[in-house]
C-alpha cells in the first residue's frame, strides 16, 4: 500500500470514528502539574491536576506514602515557609485546600475568586494571596479567620505568584494579554503587591508579551525571571524558518538589571517552547525554566546572563529579545526530561531539581552537577494510553514543527486560547485577520475556521496545518486521529455566572427574552435570520451556517463568517471574527449601527446589560 492510499484508508477511518462526536475519557492521568520539597528535603509534594490530589512523595522510602484528594482541577500549590501548610488551588471548584503537613489531610477549604490558578502566603503565614484567572484579580484571605478581607485588581488571567525574600512584595504573571487596540502589540504585566499595606504597588508592563508563566526570584531578591511567550501575531505567519511566530524567552527583572529586559531562550536554528516553570539556585548560580512542549529543561548561566545584559546598550536591551544569536552567552545546557515538563522545584541543598512532566505523569530528578535526569518518580495511572491522551502529548509537543518551533498550545494555551488575532498564511497576506476561538466543547460544531472552510477536526489540524504552520511533516494518520480525539475531549469549564438551581436572575430572565424575542419593541417583525435565536441556536448557540451580519471590513474576503458557538462566550473576549470588540457590549454598540447583527438599536443600555448577563449564563 502507498503512503498516499494509507493515508485515504486512514483517513476514512479517522472520519467514520471521529463522526461519533466528542468522547470522554474514562482513564484518569495524574498530569502533575507542580511540585514542592519540604524544608528538610524528605518529601517531594507532587500536585496532580488530572486525579485531583496531591501525592507525597518520601525521598528516603523511595516511595509515594499518601495522596490527599484535594479539589476539581487543582493548578497551584504552594508550601508555607515552616512547612506546615500546603496550599492548593483547585481551578474548577473555586476554593483553595489548606494540607496539614504533619497529618497529610485537608484541614481546611479556604474561599477564593473565579478559577484559582495559584495560592501562596505571605512571610508571616497571616495571609494568603490567591490568584484568580477567569476574575483577573487576587484575593486576600485572612488565614485567621479564613475569610476573604480583600479583593485586588490584577491583569487579565491571573495565573501564578511569587512572594520576594523578604516577604515585602507577591510577583503575579498573566497568561492572557492586556485588552488593548485590536491588531496593537500585545503586552502583558507583571502585578506588584505590597504586603504589609495589601495594595497594588505596581504594574510591570512587558511589552510585546502574552502568555506568561512562572515567576521566580533569586534568594537575595535582587534577580527576577518570568517565563513569557513573545508572538508575532501582527505579521503574516509566512516565516516560520525565521523565528517570526514565537520567540520564547525570559522577562529579567530587579535590581540587578534596572528596568525588565527580555532575553530569548532560543538559538538560531532550534526553539525551545512554551517556556513555563523557572527556579533559580539559592546562591544565583543557575536558573531553571521548564519548556513544555520541547520536553525539556533549560539551564541558564546567571553570571553570563547578567553580563550579557549590562554589556548592552539602553537600544541593544530593548532588542535583545529579537536576537537569537544571545542565548549563547548564557544558556548552558538543555537537560531532555520526561513529556509536557511543568512545574520546577529545588531541593533545599541545591543538588537536585524535581521536574513535573504533565503528560507523562511522572517527575524527573537531575542532578544540578551533572546536569542529567538520575531517577523518575513514577506516579502511577493507567498503564494504557487512550486515544486522549496520546492526543493531549501530541496537542502540547512542538516536535513537528520546523525546528520545534511550536505546538497546538502555543496559540490554545493550555487547551484554551491566547486572546490574540493572528494573520495566517492560507488566507493571503493581510487579509481574513481571525480572532483565535475557545477549543472546549467544540466536537460538534463543524464547520471550522471562521469562513467555514474547514468541514471537519482533521482537515482543520491536518494538512493545513503540515503544509501552513508547521513547515514540516506533520502527523500520521494514526497521530491524526489521536490529536483529533483529544480535541473532541476537551471539557467545559464551569459557568460561574448560572444559579446552582439552575434558574435565571431576574436580569438574566429579561435578557432571555430579549435573546429570544421575534419583534422589535414597536411591534414590527424581526426577519428571521436576523432573531439572535436562530442563528445561535441547538446545544452550542450555534446553527453551524455561514452569515453577512455587518461586521466585515476591507481586509476580509467574504462578508460571511461562521456563526461562533456561544457556550462559555464571556470567556472568550476579544469578539467577532477579527477580535475588534473587546467587550460583549461592542458586538452591539459599536458594531451593529444597521441592525446587521441582531435587532439591539431599539435597546435602552438597561435592556442590553440584560442580554450580556443571559450571555453570560450561556
Amino acid at each position: 500500500m502507498t503512503a498516499r492510499r494509507g493515508w485515504r484508508t486512514m483517513g476514512a477511518i479517522v472520519l467514520a470514528i471521529a463522526g461519533m462526536g466528542a468522547r470522554t475519557p474514562s482513564a484518569r492521568y495524574p498530569s502533575p502539574i507542580e511540585v514542592a520539597v519540604s524544608p528538610d528535603g524528605g518529601r517531594v509534594y507532587i500536585l496532580c491536576e488530572g486525579t485531583g490530589e496531591v501525592a507525597v512523595w518520601d525521598t528516603r522510602a523511595g516511595a509515594i506514602v499518601k495522596r490527599v484528594a484535594v479539589g476539581r482541577v487543582p493548578k497551584g500549590m504552594s508550601l508555607a515557609a515552616d512547612g506546615r501548610r500546603i496550599w492548593v488551588a483547585n481551578s474548577w471548584s473555586d476554593n483553595v485546600s489548606e494540607i496539614d503537613t504533619g497529618s497529610l489531610a485537608v484541614v481546611r477549604t479556604l474561599p477564593a475568586g473565579e478559577e484559582p490558578n495559584a495560592a501562596l502566603a505571605d512571610r508571616a503565614g497571616r495571609f494568603l494571596y490567591v490568584a484568580n484567572r477567569i476574575g483577573n484579580d487576587i484575593s486576600v484571605v485572612d488565614l485567621g479567620t479564613g475569610q476573604e478581607v480583600k479583593r485586588l485588581a490584577a491583569g487579565r488571567g491571573a495565573s501564578y505568584l511569587a512572594l520576594s525574600p523578604d516577604g515585602a512584595r507577591v510577583y503575579c504573571t498573566h497568561i492572557y494579554p492586556r485588552m488593548g487596540r485590536p491588531r496593537s502589540q500585545p503586552e502583558s504585566e507583571i502585578t506588584v503587591i505590597d504586603t504589609a499595606r495589601q495594595v497594588v504597588m505596581e504594574r510591570k508592563t512587558l511589552a510585546n508579551a502574552a502568555g506568561v508563566f512562572h515567576v521566580a526570584l533569586s534568594a537575595d531578591g535582587r534577580l527576577g525571571l518570568a517565563a513569557q511567550l513573545r508572538p508575532k501575531n501582527l505579521i503574516p505567519l509566512a516565516h516560520v524558518e525565521h523565528g517570526w511566530v514565537f520567540g520564547n524567552s525570559l522577562s529579567v527583572f530587579g535590581a540587578d538589571v534596572g528596568e525588565p529586559v527580555q532575553i530569548p531562550l532560543d538559538e538560531l536554528d532550534r526553539y525551545y517552547t512554551p517556556p513555563f516553570g523557572v527556579a533559580i539556585a539559592r546562591d544565583k548560580s543557575a536558573a531553571y525554566v521548564s519548556t513544555t512542549g520541547s520536553d525539556s529543561v533549560t539551564v541558564i548561566d546567571v553570571a553570563g546572563l547578567l553580563r550579557t545584559i549590562a554589556a548592552a546598550s539602553p537600544e541593544e536591551r530593548r532588542m535583545m529579545a529579537n536576537d537569537l544569536s544571545a542565548s549563547a552567552n548564557y544558556v548552558a545546557a538543555r537537560i531532555p526530561v520526561g513529556h509536557g515538563p511543568k512545574g520546577l522545584a529545588l531541593s533545599p541543598d541545591g543538588t537536585r531539581l524535581y521536574v513535573a512532566n504533565r503528560t507523562g505523569d511522572d517527575v524527573s530528578v537531575i542532578d544540578t552537577a551533572s546536569r542529567k535526569v538520575t531517577a523518575t518518580i513514577g506516579l502511577g495511572g493507567p498503564g494504557e494510553l487512550t486515544f486522549e491522551r496520546r492526543g493531549e502529548r501530541l496537542f502540547f509537543s512542538a516536535r513537528f514543527a520546523f525546528q520545534g518551533h511550536f505546538g497546538c498550545a502555543n496559540c490554545h494555551l493550555e487547551a484554551t486560547f491566547d486572546g490574540l488575532e493572528w494573520d495566517l498564511e492560507p488566507d493571503g497576506f493581510g487579509k481574513d485577520i481571525v480572532d483565535n476561538r475557545l477549543l472546549e466543547d467544540v466536537a460538534d460544531t463543524a464547520p471550522f475556521k471562521w469562513n467555514g472552510g474547514n468541514p471537519n477536526l482533521e482537515t482543520e489540524c491536518g494538512p493545513r496545518t503540515e503544509k501552513y504552520f508547521y513547515r514540516a511533516q506533520s502527523y500520521s494518520p494514526e497521530e491524526l486521529f489521536d490529536l483529533v480525539a483529544f480535541i473532541k475531549s476537551i471539557p467545559l469549564r464551569p459557568n460561574r455566572h448560572r444559579l446552582p438551581n439552575g434558574e435565571l436572575t431576574a436580569a438574566q430572565e429579561r435578557g432571555k427574552a430579549i435573546f429570544e424575542r421575534t419583534r422589535k419593541k414597536d411591534g414590527t417583525p424581526i426577519p428571521q435570520a436576523n432573531q439572535c435565536a436562530v442563528c445561535h441556536s441547538g446545544p452550542h448557540y450555534t446553527n453551524q451556517k455561514l452569515a453577512d451580519v455587518g461586521t466585515g471590513k476591507p481586509a476580509d474576503r467574504s462578508p460571511k463568517f461562521d456563526t461562533p458557538q456561544l457556550t462559555n462566550v464571556v470567556l472568550t473576549a476579544p469578539y467577532l471574527h477579527d477580535g475588534s470588540a473587546r467587550t460583549l457590549e461592542e458586538i452591539w454598540t459599536v458594531f451593529n449601527p444597521r441592525d446587521q447583527h441582531g435587532v439591539t438599536n431599539d435597546l435602552q443600555k438597561d435592556e442590553l446589560n440584560d442580554l450580556i448577563e443571559y450571555l453570560k449564563t450561556l
